[in-house]
């Protein structure tokens, strides 16, 4: 059994979680579910970015104290990725003394190294994504992740860490490893980056309220991104050896707007501090709304709630991974969400699993007759290589088409079969089973492959087809045996809603 350790970006705390997070979220899970379905041993790791100085302003309006307001925040976040049935086997917080023991191990390996050293910054600092910009990095003078906000111009005493010493292993290490930036798009841009030239970052600013204080000096405390980046290790129990057991990371998952922090900043930290380098990040695009990105900040159109409410977690879960390119962006919109319900949810598998288990029922009192394999059996093996290319490649929106090209031959296959004619002619049993044991199967294997995109719905399907055990893995899925099996005859998973 393999070991996979996936993560996503951790979540700042000054808003509360919108569609954009439940996209990323609901990503990752559904590659930590088909990694499991592999048969890997999955660690799976999301959290709360709780230092942000972007905090302090609303904890105030409410009265709380930072600590307060982030522990109000950690619940609400907790509870929305709950809603969305997010598998994650540990929830990280940089408020915890785990996490502040990493990043002061880090700092202090760094400063030991010699990459550290104090200086003054002056420049643009975008308080919004807590990021120092440089001039040409602006769009319109404005930072482009908050084209809303002003950005504010900064001088101040920090600690600095020699970003610039690691250009060259960078580029040697994306050339060696282009799996280490994903998609190609993302390496491209990173590669640009780097052949400009890099310049050295705050490592710290002057202590406020609110951060790790800088080990060797309390007055000022740890930037926060490294602060933020550290939680990959944290989480996993660094620096104690146990942390080796995951490290490195298989797979990093965050949005493209901090690709750079999370592909030139901080796998420079890791080699300034001698740790290995995780094997993969991928950078996946963004929701939004009228050709715009979606973000709190510009102020969400549609809440994560009403998304939710609409049909269920399941329909909204499979809408973003079937909409909205794993490497790219795509529009949310809420007539196109109700036509791929309707159709694809509602019409096409929802349908076929009625007629299914209502023809079982009807014809074979309710239990999955033994029947041989036919021209959809033979059609599933090919649907499981597009399948598993397309998963393996990340690109979720792909594994998605391949699910559906099975679920639409499943379609035709009753029609150009007709088990309802087959019923009516003497003779014809032994047809008749073979169509009805070949539907079932299908659909049983339809509930193994969208099971990363759709976990509770298709909980509902396997327990339709009579199983109470887990959902078969991708091992057994040409062989699945539902004979004998008593199943449901009225089993609406996705009953079709007028606009």
């Amino acid at each position: 059994m393999s070991k996979y350790y996936i993560t996503t970006a951790i979540d700042y705390s000054n808003g509360d979680p919108h569609l954009g997070h439940a996209f990323e979220k609901i990503g990752a899970d559904a590659i930590a579910r088909y990694r499991r379905l592999c048969g890997d041993d999955v660690h799976f790791v999301i959290g709360m970015d709780e230092h942000s100085q972007t905090i302090l302003q609303p904890a105030a309006e409410a009265g709380l104290t930072p600590q307060a307001w982030v522990d109000k925040m950690a619940t609400l976040f907790s509870n929305a990725y709950a809603r969305l049935q997010i598998s994650h086997d540990d929830f990280i917080r940089t408020t915890e003394r785990r996490h502040s023991k990493a990043v002061v191990e880090i700092i202090e390996r760094t400063v030991k190294a010699g990459y550290i050293y104090e200086g003054t910054y002056e420049g643009y600092y975008c308080e919004r994504c807590e990021t120092f910009k440089q001039e040409k990095d602006l769009v319109d003078g404005r930072c482009p992740e908050h084209p809303d906000r002003e950005i504010a111009w900064t001088k101040e005493d920090n600690y600095f860490f020699r970003l610039s010493a690691f250009r060259d292993a960078l580029l040697r290490h994306i050339d060696e490893h282009p799996e280490f930036v994903q998609p190609e798009i993302r390496r491209n841009e990173i590669r640009n980056v780097l052949e400009d030239g890099l310049q050295d970052i705050s490592a710290s600013r002057p202590q406020r309220e609110w951060g790790i204080p800088f080990p060797g000096n309390p007055d000022h405390a740890v930037y926060v991104w490294i602060d933020a980046l550290t939680n990959y290790l944290s989480a996993i129990g660094f620096p104690d050896q146990q942390h080796e057991e995951w490290w490195p990371a298989n797979l990093h998952v965050i949005g493209k707007g901090i690709t750079r922090h999370h592909c030139i900043i901080w796998p420079a930290l890791l080699m300034a501090a001698d740790v290995e380098l995780p094997e993969s990040v991928w950078a996946h695009g963004y929701i939004h709304w009228g050709g715009r990105k979606l973000s709190k900040s510009a102020g969400a159109p549609v809440t994560l709630e009403s998304a939710i409410a609409r049909y269920g977690p399941d329909a909204l879960r499979y809408y973003l991974l079937r909409e909205v390119p794993w490497n790219g962006d795509a529009d949310f919109t809420w007539q196109r969400f109700d036509d791929i319900y309707n159709a694809e949810l509602a019409n096409d598998l929802g349908n076929l699993a009625n007629r299914t288990l209502a023809m079982v029922g009807k014809y074979r009192d309710a239990k999955v007759p033994a029947g041989a394999e036919t021209e959809l059996d033979r059609r599933a093996e090919a649907t499981l290589q597009a399948y598993r290319l397309a998963m393996d490649g990340l690109l979720l929106h792909k594994g998605l088409a391949a699910v559906r090209e099975l679920t639409g031959a499943a379609n035709v296959f009753i029609e150009e079969s007709a088990p309802w004619k087959l019923a009516k002619q003497p003779g014809h049993g032994p047809e008749l089973d073979a169509v009805l044991a070949s539907l079932a199967r299908s659909l049983g294997r339809l509930a193994t492959l969208l099971s990363p995109f759709m976990p509770g719905k298709t909980r509902d399907l396997w327990s339709a087809l009579g199983r109470t055990d887990q959902i078969t893995p991708l091992s057994q899925y040409q062989v699945i045996d539902l004979a004998g099996r008593d199943v449901q005859r009225q089993a609406v998973l996705f009953p079709k809603i007028e606009s």
